[in-house]
């Protein structure tokens, strides 16, 4: 898993301890248990270091990720809208999955505004959860 340092303050300020909440969903049980075992990586200036499983870039993202790529070949996840837009316009995204959940917020950074061309996608897969979240998976068709 891959962060910017807005996300991982965020993430890390309610998944370390999320399972033990009283109100905890088994999903959210679930998730909780997997992010603190996943190793992730923090791309950050400004953090000098982090727990969890974790370990902190302050150099080039693009020129990591690219590295980790190449490095092992496992899947990684991009979290960050600056850091996922960093991702796309060097091509470095083999798979999307948008997860949609029925709020409209009016506010954040956007993903899809850092892209200089199109990026044409093919459908892998789609799922519907309870509350209407939508999770939609597509492949970089290149």
């Amino acid at each position: 898993m891959l962060y910017g340092r807005r996300l991982w303050e965020a993430m890390s300020s309610h998944w370390p301890t999320g399972d033990q909440q009283p109100d905890a969903t088994p999903a959210q049980v679930e998730f909780a248990r997997n992010w603190r075992d996943t190793p992730k990586v923090v791309f950050s200036s400004q953090i000098e270091r982090a727990d969890w499983n974790t370990r902190v870039v302050t150099g080039d993202a693009v020129a990591e990720i690219t590295r980790l790529k190449a490095e092992d070949g496992e899947p990684m996840r991009v979290g960050g809208a600056m850091l996922a837009g960093a991702a796309m316009r060097a091509g470095l995204v083999d798979e999307y999955t948008i997860v949609t959940h029925p709020v409209l917020v009016g506010g954040g950074t956007p993903f899809f505004t850092a892209l200089d061309s199109w990026v044409n996608l093919n459908l892998v897969e789609t799922r519907t959860f309870p509350g209407g979240v939508v999770l939609s998976r597509y492949e970089t068709r290149r």
